[in-house]
């Protein structure tokens, strides 16, 4: 074998240790999950409908791959994103497999039905007018997830609150809801909360992670503002 040949196997092999990582469904979801923030083993197979072995077998993938990192804390194992990169590397493949896969588009169709509302406002144009104060930004995902990162002036009320908390929900502007991203529904049922008691809502089909690979100003509470 010449030293060209190995040279191009040992490179190739490092560039499928990376997609290795990709290739299960429960990976998928692990990573979009902790797009999101930082998470337990225990609260990732909670969320992924996971047993905690099967979960820790999947991040031990995710780990060999370097794409994420886990700390010790107290009697947990905390595991988050390696870096930004893997969360904009994350929405690139997603959003590679919305353009080629047709079975996304179908799958996505039959259980969003029309989807009314999700993005009547342009994103960009979105957020010019929060920017201004001109739209009510409301993140509708857990407290942890919200304080990990969010979209610079959005109000955080988690959906399992925001029916006791619409005092703090300023009438007479559009308010605009967030969640995970595009295939969760939590602000699907937040814009229904929001019409039922008279709001002019809509829902942002992107997450945190969109944001952050679209450049825009995503808010931690450890860290303040990381663009």
């Amino acid at each position: 074998m010449t030293s060209h040949r190995r040279f191009k196997d040992a490179i190739y092999e490092q560039l499928a240790r990376i997609a290795k990582g990709f290739s299960a469904p429960k990976r998928m979801e692990l990573l979009d999950l902790l797009c999101q923030g930082p998470r337990t083993v225990e609260a990732l197979a909670e969320l992924a409908g996971l047993s905690v072995a099967n979960a820790s077998q999947h991040l031990r993938v995710l780990r060999a791959a370097r794409l994420v990192e886990s700390e010790k804390k107290g009697l947990y194992v905390e595991y988050r994103l390696a870096d930004e990169q893997v969360s904009s590397v994350f929405v690139a493949v997603r959003m590679l497999a919305e353009s080629r896969l047709a079975e996304i588009e179908q799958v996505t169709r039959e259980y969003f039905g029309a989807r009314d509302g999700m993005e009547a406002i342009a994103s960009d144009e979105l957020l010019r007018r929060a920017q201004r104060g001109e739209v009510t930004v409301l993140d509708v995902r857990p407290l942890e997830e919200f304080r990990a990162g969010h979209l610079r002036g959005a109000l955080s009320i988690p959906l399992s609150e925001l029916r006791a908390r619409l005092d703090e929900v300023p009438r007479g502007r559009i308010v605009a809801a967030y969640c995970r991203g595009p295939y969760c529904v939590m602000s699907l049922e937040a814009v229904k909360v929001l019409r039922a008691k008279g709001y002019l809502a809509h829902c942002i089909e992107q997450g945190v992670a969109d944001f952050r690979a679209r450049g825009w100003t995503v808010m931690s509470e450890q860290e303040g503002p990381r663009p």
